[in-house]
């Protein structure tokens, strides 16, 4: 009786938050294909908010840090250094044009 209520307690409460799992390597189990990303044209993938899986290997459009197949950490920056550099140009050009529109607002608050 009191394995059945410790089962219940602790299996819901289990996540994919290691690369091992009761001393077995993770692996794909089919389950990322629903998640599947297409290649973006103009911009890159990571740029789009694409993620990349290790084991999986292919990117998908997934809101969480862990992959829901695998349950390996996804990889949410290039590792490349011109990539790198391509990101985060991307990224400050952004933040300057959303700075951009919010200043003309202020102006006209105040006025």
């Amino acid at each position: 009786m009191f394995c059945l209520i410790k089962v219940c307690i602790i299996a819901p409460t289990i996540l994919y938050q290691s690369k091992e799992e009761n001393g077995k390597k993770m692996t794909c189990k089919g389950i990322c294909i629903r998640h599947k990303a297409q290649k973006p044209v103009h911009l890159g993938r990571y740029a789009m908010g694409q993620k990349r899986c290790q084991i999986c290997e292919l990117f998908i459009k997934w809101d969480g840090l862990w992959c829901p197949c695998c349950g390996y950490r996804l990889r949410t920056k290039p590792r490349n250094l011109k990539y790198k550099a391509k990101l985060k140009a991307r990224k400050e050009i952004e933040k300057a044009k959303i700075s951009l529109a919010v200043q003309p607002a202020k102006q006209n608050v105040q006025k």
